[in-house]
């Protein structure tokens, strides 16, 4: 399959920029009380790389896209060509189901990685060096160990917040109480420092949970007022879209979705299970963009009505794990259709390419 060199793609995004103010098709979203809007006709989105095996996240060291093999464990380089070089495979991990190596993110000159040992989840930071094909990791630094894992349900998103902390979240593995635990680092939002210590303002005293009453969050995002959103997998009735705030519970088990109790926080919007599966989120332009796995759809939900949702590329692309936005302000989306439960289509798994919608 072709595959566009870096100028080539470079190309292609600023058309789409030009000419797409919204791409793809819609469908019925399954919303709780939110409104769909079928977008416009437009370009498809560029893609970028084929080839991956089971990818999980995207993030930039500068300009360069890294990304995350969940079940190869590899880190891989999206170089200025357009190939794919791995660059590093990542020791201890051993994953099995939704483990493995998961959530990655990029602080200055270290990577921050969200893999599987075993019996626990860890955040490991690993020094960079060099840079596009040539970088390297240096050696590994476990920043916290001890997250739960399970063979679902293990979480896996690592960002970094605009007040420079780093945030990792984390799902119940199989066990539901521990989200509403404040002893277990199941089943939250944890927030550490860069160095992997507690950050004196954290709501619990010397504890790193920032939130819980979590299944399992895939998605972490902030607008441009500092307002923090995840997505979260709900179980059998309403996948959720939360804003997150310091110390609040949002439920689980004891709630999904809207609960209308105050003793809990209720999600900006819901949707069917069978609908969403929301993994990755990015927020762009006043709008949270969210990636689909069972929903098969990219979703962009603007921030001032975040009751309503348009809809791209439904069915198109397969399962989306993963949006980011990069540092020119294009979307990188990863399909995950060679995990098990996808179809797999001749490229997959790829990373796509396009203008915010």
């Amino acid at each position: 399959m072709w595959k566009p060199t870096g100028f080539a793609v470079q190309v292609a995004v600023a058309a789409l920029a030009l000419s797409c103010a919204g791409c793809g098709s819609g469908g019925d979203a399954g919303s709780g009380g939110g409104g769909v809007t079928p977008p416009p006709a437009g370009d498809a989105p560029v893609t970028l790389a084929t080839g991956l095996g089971v990818p999980w996240s995207i993030a930039f060291y500068g300009s360069t896209p890294l990304i995350s093999e969940r079940n190869s464990a590899r880190i891989l380089v999206l170089g200025k060509n357009g190939n794919l070089t791995a660059i590093a495979t990542i020791a201890g991990v051993s994953g099995t189901g939704e483990g493995g190596l998961l959530g990655i993110a990029v602080r200055e000159n270290y990577l921050y990685a969200y893999l599987t040992a075993g019996a626990e989840n860890r955040i490991q930071r690993f020094p960079l060096s060099g840079d596009d094909v040539n970088l390297r990791l240096g050696a590994a630094q476990t920043l916290l160990a001890g997250i739960p894992s399970g063979s679902n349900h293990n979480g896996g998103r690592l960002a970094f917040g605009p007040d420079g902390m780093l945030y990792a979240s984390t799902g119940d593995a199989g066990t539901s109480s521990r989200a509403q635990d404040l002893g277990s680092l199941g089943g939250k939002i944890l927030r550490l420092t860069p160095d992997g210590r507690v950050p004196a303002d954290n709501p619990f005293a010397n504890s790193y949970v920032y939130s819980y009453g979590h299944r399992n969050v895939q998605g972490m995002a902030w607008g441009s007022d500092g307002a923090m959103y995840a997505s979260e997998f709900g179980q059998d009735t309403w996948d959720e879209l939360n804003l997150i705030k310091a110390g609040g519970n949002y439920g689980w088990p004891l709630v999904e979705g809207k609960a209308n109790n105050a003793r809990y926080t209720d999600p900006l919007q819901q949707w069917r299970t069978a609908d969403a599966s929301p993994s990755g989120i990015a927020v762009s332009g006043g709008n949270i963009y969210m990636a689909n796995l069972r929903g098969e759809r990219l979703r962009k939900v603007p921030i001032a009505a975040p009751d309503t949702a348009t809809e791209f590329y439904a069915g198109q692309y397969g399962r989306l794990r993963d949006v980011v936005l990069s540092p020119d302000r294009k979307l990188y989306i990863l399909t995950n259709n060679t995990d098990g439960r996808g179809t797999p289509r001749t490229g997959d798994d790829r990373i796509l390419g396009v203008a915010p919608l």
